[in-house]
């Protein structure tokens, strides 16, 4: 049974000495208990408190790092549901390639697989090369590549047997890559990961799974990764959830590492959505077959919608923003500092070409209506953060009308009042700014 965290307390030196990276020995033991650290980031513990903080101690599922110069960390998660806590360790899209392609070809195209949304990029991170061909030498060519040309992006490799696989995990041994063996791990791919100390994929069903990694655990291989194989959606979802859940709510070891899984569609529109599928419901890295951006983006935002933290709104500095080198006469446009609401203003205003200044109230990353609902968003915050900002003496007199999106119409007179200018109510919706910067705003300012 594990252990409370005031009973991990006690069997730490209670030195506060912070060598473990947390304040005091009470908060790491709470972290401990909680699946967040391991007792072993404690330099000070002694061996009798580490057999006694074994159960505790480890996270319920194996952090797994593939990769040097760009590690993919994945697992080390704690918990089913993100608003229970959130979710930690991204998970791994990754792009197929076979050794039969043209593979620097098909490394530009995983390069140049790569967006801004809401401040942030966000990319392809992983690699798969299959062994099509047949061949170990032409696969270790093609990982060679690979490994030059994306400059040591993490890498999935893929092959029938553990022969296949041998001459590239030498070439590419520092590099960590991560090992599949279709069907496997056999004996011999065991003894390879052992001896070159590289990660490996576990494949097959679950009971196949749990055997497979204790027999690899045994061998000395900490780093694991679980496969169902090439299965549909509803097999893939049960198996990531079950694993999942096996590790998170009821600590059983052997199935406690994260899970890879290949999407099997052959149309693109449904790879997208298996994938999304995959991200959404607790895979480690996602392999898809097509680098076409169009299918890629799509998991790409779904990986980065749910690992943020649920409690800490993603947000932009609040302060005036310039777009399209605005001047004295420009229109001056007001949103919250809630980056999707700021972006979707700030797409729209510079897509239509229009000159125009946005401030940014700070709502602590809070959106339109939800900011105003909870008075954060109000004449008294918008006017604070007008005077902090000076954008007043930047424009000319009659331009001096802050632009307040629709959806707060109801608090146009008060924040007139507050200072002391006309306010002018804008669309609900950014999508209605265009419009309304090249028709209305003209005819409003005369």
């Amino acid at each position: 049974m594990a252990l409370t965290g005031l009973e991990i307390y006690m069997l730490l030196p209670r030195t506060n000495c912070g060598d473990c990276g947390v304040p005091t020995c009470l908060a790491f033991a709470m972290k401990v208990a909680s699946k967040q650290a391991s007792f072993d980031e404690c330099p000070h513990v002694t061996d009798e408190a580490k057999e006694k903080l074994g159960a505790a101690g480890a996270p319920p599922q194996k952090l797994v790092t593939i990769g040097v110069e760009k590690p993919l960390k994945i697992g080390n998660e704690t918990v089913m549901f993100r608003h229970d806590e959130k979710f930690y360790n991204p998970c791994g899209i990754a792009v197929l390639v076979r050794d039969t392609d043209d593979v620097a070809r098909k490394a530009q195209k995983v390069k140049a697989l790569s967006f801004e949304r809401i401040g942030q990029v966000i990319e392809v991170d992983t690699v798969a090369l299959e062994c099509a061909s047949g061949d170990g030498e032409t696969m270790k060519a093609a990982a060679t590549e690979l490994n030059q040309s994306l400059a040591g992006m993490p890498m999935v490799l893929i092959a029938d047997s553990s022969e296949l696989l041998a001459a590239s995990a030498g070439a590419l041994a520092a590099s960590r890559p991560l090992l599949w063996e279709r069907g496997g791990p056999s004996d011999a791919l065991i003894e390879l990961a052992a001896s070159s100390g590289l990660p490996l994929v576990v494949e097959g069903d679950l009971e196949k799974c749990a055997a497979d990694a204790q027999k690899a655990k045994d061998a000395g291989i900490e780093e694991l990764v679980l496969c169902p194989g090439d299965v549909g959606p509803k097999e893939g979802l049960q198996f990531l959830t079950i694993t999942r859940r096996a590790a998170t709510q009821k600590s059983y070891r052997p199935l406690g590492y994260p899970s890879l899984i290949r999407v099997t569609s052959e149309d693109p529109v449904a790879q997208s959505l298996q994938a999304c599928h995959y991200v959404y419901k607790y895979a480690g890295i996602v392999i898809m077959d097509t680098d076409q951006p169009e299918y890629i983006l799509a998991p790409l935002v779904a990986r980065q919608s749910i690992y943020i933290d649920p409690q800490r709104p993603v947000q932009v500095e609040a302060k005036i923003y310039e777009v399209n080198e605005p001047d004295e006469k420009s229109p001056f446009l007001i949103t919250t500092n809630f980056s999707l609401s700021y972006y979707s203003v700030f797409g729209e205003v510079d897509g239509s070409r229009a000159p125009a200044r946005i401030l940014a109230v700070d709502t602590q990353g809070t959106s339109v209506l939800t900011a105003w609902a909870a008075d954060a968003f109000g004449p008294e915050q918008i006017k604070k953060a007008i005077e902090k900002s000076g954008v007043f003496d930047q424009l000319a007199e009659g331009y001096r009308r802050p632009v307040i999106p629709g959806l707060v119409a109801v608090i146009s007179g008060e924040l007139s009042e507050e200072i002391g200018q006309e306010v002018i109510v804008g669309p609900q919706e950014a999508s209605g700014l265009p419009r309304f910067l090249k028709n209305e705003w003209p005819k409003l300012v005369g």
